[in-house]
């Protein structure tokens, strides 16, 4: 049982790291005309990945939070890099 709870929250938080990209990319979208909408299947970490390979300074720097967030969970080194194209 514990096996598949874990499991079941690993689905959630992916859900509700979509959810998140969602909605903070939905927002940036709407104020700024040259963001593109945001793809409603890319986790958060995912779209912070695809930045900071590309240099992004602010994704440079929510990676380093990320990943360390990650890290303190137990997860390995470069979770955000990881995560592309999951």
């Amino acid at each position: 049982m514990a096996r598949r709870l874990k499991a079941l929250m690993i689905e959630v938080g992916a859900a509700l790291s979509q959810l998140l990209h969602l909605v903070l990319g939905g927002m940036l979208h709407v104020v700024d005309d040259d963001m593109p909408m945001p793809d409603r299947d890319e986790t958060l970490s995912s779209r912070v990945g695809r930045a900071a390979i590309a240099g992004e300074r602010w994704a440079l720097i929510a990676e380093r939070v990320i990943d360390g967030l990650f890290l303190l969970l137990g997860d390995a080194p470069g979770h955000c890099r990881r995560s592309i194209g999951k």
